[in-house]
């Protein structure tokens, strides 16, 4: 279980994140929406540990993890995909993926300079990475270097890396920018493959209300740096105060006018009624 409680940070006089608590449960996938200059990404910084904050506390399966570095975070469980992706451009797929799977174990790798033990520690490692890699669909690209992916597929891999680094929470931030919308819907199916397990808790930040609609079990929405909805994603999308200030629409209209298309990968509206 993930907790926040009290979490602040000010940069000056402005406070960027105010004063937020909140209870991630497993197997539960939470969107963080609100508008631009919200705090979203950094609410996920303060947790990921990219930055310190100026005041409270953050929780890990009731552990204190705020003195931790942001390495130390991810060893602990916490697993961070950013907007931009973080990879190794030189070196081959296979070999991200397998320097995530050896970070979180304890081998021979690590000790000792018995040649057959070491490369036998080292077969078993590459053997899971090439697991993980069939998961996400990339075992064909296992050879290539990162750096000629297009984006689509590193991103895929960044999730492959949060695999492969056995991570308790999934923190996605705006997990398909800049993709194309061939590439969108993988990176969608994957979010959906991970929600399968009730093991894991999942925190997204998103824009794209289509896609917040259809993954989030639970809505949080952040307005000037606070807290100012938590609930059930038609709850929280009926709310006053998240239609006005999120949206910059009436209660009345903001969903009704929504004529947007679906975002690609998701399933069409169904039922849901475009107002003329």
């Amino acid at each position: 279980m993930l907790q926040t409680k009290e979490l602040t940070i000010r940069f000056g006089g402005h406070v960027a994140v105010n004063a937020v608590s909140c209870t991630f449960a497993p197997g539960t996938l939470t969107a963080i929406v609100g508008p631009n200059g919200a705090g979203k990404t950094t609410y996920f910084n303060l947790i990921s540990g990219q930055l310190k904050a100026s005041s409270g506390t953050v929780f890990l399966n009731g552990e204190d993890i705020s003195g931790l570095s942001a390495s130390a975070r991810t060893l602990a469980g916490l697993g961070r995909a950013f907007q931009l992706t973080n990879l190794f451009p030189n070196l081959s797929v296979l070999e991200n993926v397998r320097l995530a799977v050896q970070a979180t174990h304890h081998g021979k790798h690590r000790r000792g300079l018995n040649l057959w033990s070491i490369w036998s520690d080292h077969k078993a490692l590459l053997q899971r990475a090439e697991e993980i890699l069939e998961i996400v669909a990339m075992q064909g690209k296992a050879a290539m270097p990162v750096a000629s992916l297009p984006h689509g597929d590193q991103r895929k891999l960044e999730v492959a890396l949060l695999m492969a680094l056995e991570s308790q929470v999934f923190m996605f931030d705006e997990p398909t920018a800049g993709m194309s919308t061939d590439e969108a819907p993988v990176i969608l199916n994957l979010i959906r493959q991970l929600k399968q397990d009730k093991s894991k808790t999942i925190l997204l930040v998103e824009h794209k209300m289509d896609v917040v609609r259809e993954l989030a079990d639970r809505i949080i929405v952040l307005h000037n740096g606070a807290l100012v909805a938590d609930g059930e994603p038609a709850e929280v999308i009926a709310s006053p105060i998240v239609q006005e200030a999120y949206l910059g629409a009436s209660p009345q209209n903001a969903f009704a006018q929504d004529r947007t298309p679906p975002h690609p990968g998701l399933p069409p509206r169904g039922e849901r009624s475009e107002q003329p």
